[in-house]
């Protein structure tokens, strides 16, 4: 992947008013992948609106990191139950047939 699709930590820091303890806190619960390119962590922008949920979550909600991580993984069991019902709609709906 090209570096330009990185962000550095630094700037998201600035850009959402928030601490890199807060950003390497989230990578250490496996919450958020950071990376290192030329000595600079940074961020890939496909997460960065898993952060900003999260940042929200911190800042407005004051929910704390292992809620973060609690609402996050009820998430995505919801979105695989999601599909997992379109799937046995489109079953149900070809044996009618």
């Amino acid at each position: 992947m090209a570096e330009n699709h990185y962000i550095l930590v630094k700037t998201i820091c600035v850009q959402y008013n928030v601490e890199p303890v807060f950003l390497d806190d989230l990578h250490s619960m496996g919450l958020l992948e950071l990376i290192t390119v030329e000595n600079n962590k940074c961020l890939h922008q496909d997460t960065l609106s898993d952060l900003e949920k999260m940042i929200r979550l911190h800042n407005e909600l004051h929910v704390n990191l292992e809620g973060i991580d609690v609402v996050f993984n009820l998430l995505k069991k919801v979105d695989y139950l999601q599909n997992q019902l379109v799937k046995t709609k489109n079953k149900l709906e070809f044996y009618e047939k």
